[in-house]
């Protein structure tokens, strides 16, 4: 059993039980780590605050990962509050939906900026705020998805920002792996997520996944979960810079 007790985690991107960051949080609260729980606006807080009261000790903190001013504000409090950083998930992602529903050749300059910004240079950003906080060396989690190397139907600019955000898990690890600081991304499976509404036919994804992966089903948030446990644990002692597969094995598969 994985023992996280005396360590502290700091989750980005809780919008509801639906999300994926809700179940890895959830399983890293079940391991024993404190959590610090990031909605992104006030608009968010009720369900941030419903959902933390569910976790032992947890508290909320409100963070748009786009504003560098509140990202300093957000682990001021962070050294305040705990004093270190161990964990850190990123699991944060926005395009504008017009960048999404319309052909891809269309994408906009404006829309390419953000989806970058948001998705992949917030990584960067909440990292660099976190390091002096990672004394004891630590995890950075994010999620991306297979199309950032396969086409997926209205998946479009999001695809390329998730690639982006692979490249950036990479040069990540080798910048902070002398601090001991590990930085691994999940490639999750389809899952019925807030963000997932956003995306046409999404039906289509899951029912692809359900016929041709090996395994025959979708991922849940708590599978994801799983693999945020481990990564976040010594027993991914070893690993960084990689993305790991948690789609049932859909990524294998070719007809």
């Amino acid at each position: 059993m994985i023992d996280l007790k005396g360590k502290v985690a700091v989750v980005f991107g809780l919008a509801n039980k639906r999300s994926i960051a809700w179940g890895i949080a959830q399983k890293l609260a079940e391991a024993g780590a404190t959590l610090a729980i990031c909605y992104q606006s006030e608009r968010l807080q009720r369900d941030a605050d419903a959902l933390a009261a569910e976790l032992p000790a947890a508290k909320t903190y409100q963070c748009d990962v786009s504003s560098d001013a509140e990202i300093d504000s957000l682990f001021i409090k962070l050294k305040d509050d705990y004093g270190k950083l161990n964990i850190l998930v990123h699991a944060v992602a926005f395009a504008p939906p017009d960048e999404i529903k319309s052909d891809f050749l269309f994408t906009s300059r404006e829309g390419f900026r953000i989806a970058h910004d948001v998705s992949v240079y917030s990584l960067i950003a909440v990292s660099r705020a976190a390091v002096p906080l990672m004394t004891e060396g630590g995890s950075i989690i994010t999620l991306t998805y297979y199309g950032s190397t396969k086409v997926f139907p209205n998946y479009n600019v999001m695809g390329l920002a998730k690639a982006s955000l692979e490249a950036c898990v990479r040069y990540l690890a080798a910048s902070l792996g002398s601090k001991n600081i590990r930085v691994n991304a999940i490639s999750a499976g389809p899952i019925k997520t807030l963000a997932a509404r956003g995306i046409g036919d999404f039906t289509k994804i899951l029912d692809a996944v359900t016929e041709r992966a090996p395994l025959h089903r979708n991922v849940d948030q708590l599978e994801v979960g799983n693999t945020a446990l481990f990564l976040a644990s010594d027993l991914a002692s070893g690993i960084t810079g990689e993305t790991t597969f948690v789609d049932c094995g859909y990524n294998i598969t070719g007809l």
